[in-house]
């Protein structure tokens, strides 16, 4: 029985079953495949979080109330500083000493900054690649925004145009410079390399953000405004609505383009597999996660709202310029998450990813914060415009350049990286030294 032969039909619908198989077996691996380069090549542009996951293999854990809080609270040990939030509202009431207000406030913001970043991350699990780079866009830098809220919202036109400026400053040339370096230090005996092609898109956005910011300046101070006092603030206003369109185009393309000179080689997206093993399934459920990220929210509010009000009182304690608080100690709190990201990437030899970090939420604060922080001023019925005033606006028109020409050859090593941090200290020493005319209409 065992030796008798098998018709040839039967065996041809066996093999035919089989190449069947296997040729529905190849094709859920290339469309498996697709999506995870499609993954790979939104989290290089820094729209999708690093250690984000196609949602539709996203298991919901089933966490306490108690286990939800030692996930989130008591897991990182940047959450030592929580305390000082507290702390900064107690000294506020007690002692109303403004200089140490504003310290334990600006203590107290940073774990926040990183924690908000991580529930967004956990809440991208579920919603899928579109709706997830727009969370990262909203929440990367929602730090800054609520401060800049309550600083318009107190009148402190000046406050909100030097810590967005700050933030940008900060990102492209501390961030980016520490990855750069560090990463070179790591890889010294080679250049790094990253796309060269998303460098260049990226640079191209920064000089049109550069450019929405200029013109009103220069309007200004060239006194041809055929309205004098309003004409600048309408070229603020419809140049902040073109931007936000920009923006919006921007995160379109980011999302759903098939350009390949937007898709990651092979090779960095099997990096960016072994990056996300550890983190295939979210920690938290869906409404956890929106949960923390609303009490997160508030609690930043709260802070925003004691630290904006001790600014003034802080710079004449420590006699301290306001631009120099505003420009270079608000954004480092700010970039403390992005800053430690970036240069993990880099130290993993992941350009790309630090790339989209640094530069990718500098373009989110140029194309979208900005001109928004410009709506929303409309809204309030305060005159925030684009006119960042000469210094500011030339500070960074020369950072982007800088920038740009570093990144245009696709490669990095620690030189560069050195020479961008020391860019970023002349940058500091001249804020140090500068007196800003317009503070007091702030």
């Amino acid at each position: 029985m065992s030796h008798c032969k098998v018709p040839a039909f039967i065996e041809a619908q066996v093999e035919m079953g089989s190449v069947n198989e296997l040729e529905q077996k190849s094709l859920f691996r290339r469309e498996d495949d697709a999506t995870q380069i499609k993954a790979a090549s939104l989290m290089e542009q820094g729209s999708l979080s690093p250690s984000f996951h196609e949602h539709t293999t996203a298991k919901s854990p089933k966490n306490s109330v108690v286990m939800s809080i030692k996930i989130v609270i008591l897991s990182n040990k940047l959450n030592l500083l929580l305390p000082f939030g507290p702390l900064a509202i107690l000294v506020h009431y007690m002692i109303d000493s403004k200089g140490w207000v504003f310290l334990l406030s600006l203590i107290g913001i940073t774990p926040l900054a990183e924690r908000l970043g991580y529930a967004t991350e956990q809440l991208a699990f579920y919603t899928g690649p579109t709706v997830g780079g727009l969370l990262n866009a909203t929440f990367g830098n929602v730090t800054e925004l609520i401060i800049s809220i309550f600083a318009l919202k107190n009148g402190m036109i000046r406050v909100v145009q030097q810590t967005l400026l700050g933030s940008i400053l900060s990102n492209m040339l501390l961030v980016l410079g520490c990855a750069f370096f560090c990463g070179g230090l790591v890889f010294h005996q080679k250049d790094q390399v990253f796309d060269k092609g998303i460098a260049v898109v990226n640079s191209g956005l920064l000089l049109m953000a550069v450019m929405g910011i200029l013109f009103p300046a220069v309007l200004y101070y060239t006194h041809s405004e055929v309205h004098a006092g309003s004409s600048e603030l309408a070229l603020s206003r419809f140049s902040s609505c073109i931007m936000l369109i920009a923006y919006a185009a921007y995160l379109f393309f980011q999302l759903k383009s098939q350009s390949s000179s937007y898709s990651p080689l092979e090779e960095e997206t099997n990096q960016t597999e072994e990056t996300c093993a550890e983190d295939e399934d979210p920690e938290i459920s869906k409404w956890e996660a929106i949960i923390w990220l609303s009490i997160l929210t508030a609690w930043v509010s709260l802070l925003s709202g004691y630290l904006v009000d001790a600014i003034e009182g802080a710079s004449v304690s420590w006699n301290i310029p306001i631009a120099f608080i505003s420009v270079i100690l608000l954004p480092i709190v700010g970039n403390a998450a992005e800053h430690a990201g970036a240069i993990m990437f880099a130290m993993k030899d992941k350009l790309d990813l630090s790339l989209g970090v640094a530069i990718g939420s500098s373009i989110q604060i140029s194309m979208f914060v900005v001109p928004f922080c410009v709506v929303i001023g409309w809204m309030m019925g305060e005159q925030m415009d684009l006119n960042f005033q000469l210094f500011e606006t030339a500070m960074l028109f020369i950072t982007v350049i800088v920038v740009a020409f570093f990144l245009q050859e696709g490669t990095s090593n620690y030189f560069k990286g050195l020479m961008l941090i020391l860019c970023y200290l002349i940058v500091a020493a001249s804020f140090f030294v500068h007196e800003d005319p317009h503070q007091d209409g702030i």
